[in-house]
Parts: structure tokens; sequence; C-alpha cells
């Protein structure tokens, strides 16, 4: 698989869209002129970009929060759980109802969730009815006394680019959905990423940008990045000498960038969980400083 990977990756990834899910293959992961799956390549640097990036950390490293095994005994990364329309589903208890599609949300009792059954962390859970083409998207979601109770829950239409409401949070604190952030196997199989890649900094500004929906924070640093904002990898940065799987990451963080979707750590992208992925290759992503990045002004994207 690797001599295929290498293969692949030497061939600039055509445009396109993202890449369907192997076990949903009729559903598009958006459109693909949704945000998440437009180049930034081409687009200029945003004014501000090199306080942007001191501010997160240039001397930090890029790292992967996602790999194969288990850590703190839970999987490495976001899983993705797929369901038909014979799916029961179930109401959910809210703790943000003002900012959460009500459902009923369609959870089996084995859903996969972000650090496993007994985390104490996000527990995001994602949802893709494979008939229907819904994205459910959960914050936090835990069974309580017989019902499903989480932070907060958005619902997506996989064929269209409709947002949140101005000022709602969804699964994720800038208001967008997580799935077409994350990177996959499958998508490295086959040599290219072709979408943006989730992002989280430790601190981020109250505002946000389209196609973010919401902020986080209240501080008002003109430095610190906004909710939705759009990093990539400098052309000039090499990638040549990274293993395979590293190297189609890199290779799309020159193409599509990532975008500030939650706190968190620094300079850690999202993923999701594969028995797959070689955790070596992933570790050499730290070799990449924040200084290898700039802010894209991505303003002719849409507002």
């Amino acid at each position: 698989m690797l001599v295929s990977v290498l293969a692949a990756a030497a061939v600039a990834a055509a445009a396109g869209s993202a890449a369907p899910l192997p076990s949903a293959p009729g559903c598009p992961v958006f459109p693909a002129d949704n945000a998440w799956n437009r180049r930034i390549d081409t687009l200029p640097v945003a004014a501000g970009s090199a306080a942007t990036v001191a501010a997160i950390g240039t001397a930090k490293t890029l790292h992967a929060d996602f790999g194969s095994g288990t850590w703190d005994g839970g999987p490495i990364g976001i899983p993705i759980t797929v369901v038909g329309n014979s799916q029961p589903r179930s109401a959910v208890q809210f703790e943000y109802a003002d900012e959460s599609d009500p459902g009923p949300y369609p959870i089996p009792a084995n859903v996969r969730i972000e650090g496993g059954p007994a985390s104490t962390g996000d527990r995001h859970a994602l949802i893709v009815d494979r008939d229907a083409c819904r994205l459910y998207e959960l914050y936090a979601l835990r069974r309580v006394g017989g019902r499903w109770t989480a932070g907060s829950g958005a619902i997506w239409n996989l064929r269209s680019n409709r947002l949140r409401p101005a000022g709602w949070t969804s699964a994720d604190a800038a208001g967008l959905p997580i799935l077409p952030g994350l990177a996959r196997y499958d998508e490295v199989a086959r040599g290219h990423i072709d979408h943006a890649l989730r992002f989280t900094v430790s601190r981020t500004r109250r505002a946000y940008l389209w196609p973010a929906r919401h902020f986080a924070s209240s501080l008002t640093d003109p430095a610190l990045p906004p909710m939705g904002a759009r990093l990539r990898l400098k052309r000039s940065f090499a990638i040549s000498g990274f293993p395979p799987q590293a190297r189609v990451v890199l290779q799309a963080l020159k193409e599509y960038g990532m975008i500030v979707a939650d706190n968190g750590s620094d300079w850690f992208i999202s993923g999701a969980p594969d028995p797959r992925w070689s955790n070596d290759d992933l570790h050499s992503l730290g070799r990449v400083p924040g200084s290898a990045f700039e802010v894209v002004d991505t303003s002719s994207l849409g507002h």
C-alpha cells in the first residue's frame, strides 16, 4: 500500500471535492463548491498574517491528532459512524438547546465516540445516514438514565452548502461541520486529500470569519485568529523528505489549507482513526514549525 501511496502522491491532486466515505459512496461530503472543498493555494496572504502565526506560535509544531491504535483507552481521532434509514431515531437532551437542531438523531447503541465510551474529553459523535445523505454531529454525547444527552448538536444536508444561523454553534465551537475537515485514511491511500483540514489553537479571538458562524472567546487581541481563519502551508516549504502518509497531508495543507474550528492545542489537525495509519509517518509532521504557515485572505470565497 505504501508503494501505491508514493506513486499517487507524486501526481498533482486533481481538482474536485472531498471523496465520499467508502461506507456511504452515494453521498458527497458537501458539494464541490463548498468552502471546505475549495482550493486556496492561489489566494493572497491575509493582512496581519505574520502576527497571527506568531500569536499561535512560530516555534510550536504541527501535530496529527489522529492515528492507529488507542491512546488512554480510546481511538486516536474523531470516529465516524455510518447508519441506514432503518436506524431508529432518538430524542437528545441538549445543554445548549437554543443553538442545537432538535432532531431526532439516529444514534445506534454502539455509536463511536471520540476518545471511547469512557472518555472525559469532547466526546464528539459523527453519524452519517447513507440513505438520506444527512450528517448528524454531536458534542459531549452521553447515555444518562436511559436517554441521550449532549452539549450541542447539528444536522447537515451533505448535498447542501447551507450554513448555521449567524451566531450559532454546532458540535464544534466555530459552528462548522466536523466531518469535512477530517483527514481520512482512504483519501491518503488514494494519494490526495481534496479538502481543508480542521485544526485547533489554544487562544482565539472574539470573532468569526465565513463560513464559521460562532466564536468561543472573550479575547479581542487583533493578532489572535478568529474562528474560521484559514491557514496554508507555504509553497516554499519542502515536503519531499517526509514519509508517504505525512506527505499527502502536507500537500493538502498547501492546496486546501486548514480552518480554525475549535479551541484546543496549538497546530493540532484532526482526522478519523484507522488501524492502517502509520503513527511513525504521522509523527513526522512534528517537523513542521508554525513559521511554515501563513494566513490566507479568503474573502473572495464567500461572506
